[in-house]
């Protein structure tokens, strides 16, 4: 007598595509929040009127549609992805492919194809992007109100292992002779190296300017590592946030630009720092103590940034570190906005600060 099969869970079906489909759909697809509720018609206009594209009259290979290219790049840095890892993946998961609107295309975008369409974008390219997502916040309410935040961080790069004899020859601004124009394009010369609370960093640095009350990132600069976080205040300061309140830590307070705050009717919110044989006083320590509970709303989109490849960038020479620091500033703008439109965050709306302690008892006892 024969033993009967084992019974399996698992069930062939035809039409087992469409059914995992659904179930993704019921689940709640991240990439499709984001493709609904973000004008990419709009974003991708912005691109080609940038940087229009050829009819094709001259013959070669068709491009890829312009929306498809930035979406990819949006998934790119949302993701923190290698352009191999965007080609695989693409070619590998339903959701990165129904996002790219690329379901039922025979053909994927391959890593060259990525590279170079991001090289063709620029820094011109991107700022473009950056503006044109912050355009889409103004459209929907999303104003930058309730003061702003300046702040800047640390973005390291690779060290790049230099002898004695070719840094000797790089600070007197020749290239060393042994190197070829190969090895050349694989040093990056422009990131530096600073210490920060004793420990030593290499790389780039971006200051950001935030807004109080949604945290979006209105304004942003990038420099290299040695230079000084207040540097770039004057380059993020927003003249259009509808608040006068101005919020900085301890690296940003200066007598100078104290006097310019005030010239422009700015209320100054910087942190004190303590000075050589002069500590801060009680108040002075209780006026940093309730600016870094406003202040400290700029370090979220840090956080989130850092997801983003902010940990360490993988490129070569700052412009192309600018590129990857604002698209990473851009794809956070894009990826909240649809957040917020999704649970319907009102744009004036102000929530109702907590009861305190006292009110809580006061309450309790009319109870």
């Amino acid at each position: 007598m024969s033993t009967p099969p084992a019974r399996s869970a698992v069930k062939f079906d035809l039409f087992a595509d469409a059914a995992r489909k659904r179930k993704i759909q019921a689940l709640g697809d991240p990439l499709q929040l984001i493709a609904c509720h973000i004008d990419f018609d709009h974003l991708t206009q912005t691109i080609d009127d940038l940087l229009p594209r050829g009819d094709g009259r001259k013959g070669g290979r068709p491009p890829y549609p312009t929306s498809v290219m930035v979406r990819i790049l949006v998934l790119k840095y949302l993701n923190n992805l290698s352009d191999e890892q965007v080609e695989y993946q693409l070619l590998d998961r339903m959701s990165f492919q129904r996002f790219c609107l690329l379901e039922d295309s025979a053909t994927i975008p391959d890593r060259n194809t990525i590279w170079h369409y991001q090289q063709r974008l620029g820094l011109d390219g991107v700022t473009a992007l950056f503006q044109a997502v912050d355009a889409q916040l103004l459209r929907h309410g999303y104003l930058a109100r309730c003061g702003q935040i300046i702040d800047a961080t640390l973005v390291p790069a690779p060290i790049q292992h230099l002898t004695k004899d070719e840094k000797e020859q790089l600070a007197q601004g020749k290239t060393p002779e042994d190197w070829s124009e190969a090895k050349r394009r694989q040093k990056d010369l422009d990131a530096t190296h600073t210490k920060k609370h004793g420990k030593s960093y290499h790389g780039y640095k971006l200051s950001i300017n935030v807004d109080a009350r949604h945290k979006f990132i209105r304004k942003i600069a990038t420099g290299t590592a040695s230079e000084h976080d207040s540097r770039h205040f004057d380059e993020v300061l927003d003249a259009h946030n509808t608040s006068r309140d101005v919020y900085a830590d301890k690296g940003y307070p200066s007598a100078q630009r104290s006097e310019m705050l005030k010239a422009l009717n700015y209320r100054e919110h910087i942190q004190r720092k303590a000075q050589k044989n002069k500590p801060l006083s009680a108040c002075q320590k209780k006026r940093n103590t309730r600016i870094a509970k406003t202040r400290a709303r700029v370090e979220h989109p840090f956080a989130q940034m850092r997801h983003m490849g902010g940990k360490l960038i993988r490129t070569i020479g700052q412009a192309r570190a600018t590129v990857a620091m604002t698209m990473m500033a851009t794809c956070y703008n894009l990826q909240r906005l649809a957040r917020f439109l999704k649970d319907g965050v009102d744009a004036f709306y102000k929530a109702k600060a907590k009861p305190s302690k006292t009110e809580l008892r006061l309450q309790g006892a009319n109870a």
